[in-house]
């Protein structure tokens, strides 16, 4: 049995090889998306398009422009002279943000009132334009603080420190490169266990192995094997380019992130083999395997966190084994997150890995009957 199998597995290892599509899915693409990603997938705000509408003119208001000015996170690319101006770098996303300083703010300021400055943002994207306000505000807070100093008032009773753990400078990078770990591997993973029945039975090859000594099974272990090495291949080389190239810290355990690699994979191709299983084209098996990632990429946490969603949808992600794997290789990485923690998100990985590769078992001999 030993030998068939070996023999198998080695057949299957050139068939993935020998088909070009197969090939091009394994090597190119996720390299090319980890770079994309790692660099365009991000949730900082920088070189925010700013125009200055300032009426003042005075010193203060002139050292709270230069704040801005100074900022990697503005780019200032207009000065108005008129309010009906601001519509104008607004309306064709000219600008993002307008900067309105009023006629008395320096008067009021020297006079101990309260002076207000208007910040206009563009909130066709929500998102960025609170990421916006905030980094606006914070410049607007030290701006106060350093005019109390500077004019000997009474400083404000309460005075507000920020630190924040495991992501001290609150790089977005750190927070989408591992998870990119658990996307990639995926997606290959899914792809190259979800064509390997359907590519088989396309070509008219399958009907061929039927007739060989192996039973069942045997060819189950035989196609998920190899399936199982290029996933673990390709997070390994993920895990390098996250570590080496941009930079993320890896602070927990190597053979504990691996566990939860190992499993993962697992559960992976189990699905994708119960999707070759009964599908008896390629395309059929692709479109088969887009409409399980989709859904389980959004499910995962990856991009909203699972706890804003509906508590139907909560309890759909239970069943998704991308959520733990995700917790495990973020926490991983960011936090060394502890043999426990690790160990609570395996279980459900390992449950879901038995009950899909059980599935796919049947499946697979009932189609073979």
């Amino acid at each position: 049995m030993w030998a068939r199998l070996v023999a198998l597995i080695a057949k299957e290892f050139l068939a993935v090889w020998k088909d070009r599509r197969s090939r091009a899915v394994i090597i190119g693409p996720p390299l090319i998306q980890l770079l994309i990603f790692g660099y365009a997938a991000t949730f900082d705000v920088n070189h925010v398009a700013t125009a200055i509408y300032d009426e003042d003119g005075g010193l203060a208001a002139r050292d709270l422009i230069a704040r801005f000015e100074g900022s990697p996170s503005f780019e200032i690319v207009a000065r108005l002279t008129r309010e009906a101006e601001i519509r104008q770098v607004i309306d064709p996303k000219r600008a993002i943000l307008v900067i309105h300083v009023g006629q008395t703010f320096s008067r009021d300021l020297l006079a101990r009132r309260p002076a207000r400055v208007q910040l206009i943002v563009d909130g066709r994207e929500s998102n960025t334009a609170l990421i916006i306000l905030g980094y606006a505000s914070r410049i607007v807070a030290d701006f106060n603080s350093d005019w109390l100093k500077a004019h000997g008032e009474i400083a404000p009773p309460a005075h507000l420190v920020v630190r924040s753990w495991f992501n001290p400078n609150l790089e977005s990078r750190w927070f989408i490169v591992p998870g990119i770990v658990a996307l990639l591997t995926l997606v290959v993973t899914m792809v190259v266990t979800a064509l390997t029945v359907a590519r088989e039975r396309e070509v008219g090859t399958f009907e061929q192995l039927l007739v060989t000594p192996f039973r069942p099974f045997e060819i189950l272990i035989g196609k998920a094997v190899p399936a199982l090495v290029i996933g673990l291949a390709e997070g390994t080389v993920i895990i390098a380019v996250g570590v080496f190239w941009f930079g993320v810290p890896l602070r927990g355990d190597l053979p504990l992130l691996y566990a939860g690699l190992f499993l993962y994979i697992l559960a992976v191709i189990g699905i994708g083999l119960m999707i070759s299983s009964v599908c008896r084209t390629q395309q059929q098996a692709i479109l088969g395997a887009f409409l399980f990632v989709v859904p389980a990429v959004i499910l995962s946490g990856f991009a909203t966190p699972i706890a804003n969603m509906p508590p139907l949808i909560q309890d759909l992600t239970l069943v998704n084994p991308m959520r733990y794997f995700l917790i495990i290789v973020r926490g991983t990485f960011l936090e060394g997150l502890s043999a426990g923690l690790v160990l609570e998100r395996l279980w459900p990985m390992a449950v879901i890995a038995a009950v899909s590769l059980s599935g796919a078992a049947w499946l697979f001999r009932h189609r073979l009957q």
